[in-house]
């Protein structure tokens, strides 16, 4: 039952496409992650994806859909099974949930990065 500050957080890694956990409830993991440049295109089967952006711009493109940009307090949710990716041309922060134990790599055929908590 603590407060979590999510500036103080992203200030402890520098690695893009590495989420890490700062919260979980009902079996879902709240992360901080820091993307730039893009992530291979992918689908989760059994989840929607779910991005809020703290700091920066993330387009979201999709493979059947035309791709949305949004900014800081702006959110996204990918439906399941859509397949999407997110790209930055700049530094990007954005906090995602997903269920605990969902890959975040997808089926994209990527190594699945380890989430861990900090």
């Amino acid at each position: 039952m603590q407060k979590v500050n999510l500036a103080e957080k992203l200030a402890m890694f520098s690695s893009h496409w590495d989420p890490h956990v700062v919260a979980s409830y009902n079996d879902n993991d709240v992360m901080v992650v820091k993307f730039k440049g893009e992530f291979p295109f992918h689908k989760h089967d059994t989840t929607d994806d779910f991005f809020l952006v703290l700091e920066g711009e993330v387009t979201m493109e999709y493979e059947a859909h035309d791709p949305v940009s949004f900014g800081p307090g702006e959110l996204v949710v990918v439906p399941k099974g859509v397949v999407h990716r997110p790209k930055a041309a700049e530094e990007v922060k954005v906090l995602l949930i997903e269920p605990k134990g969902e890959p975040n790599s997808g089926d994209s055929g990527r190594e699945p990065a380890p989430k861990p908590h900090i």
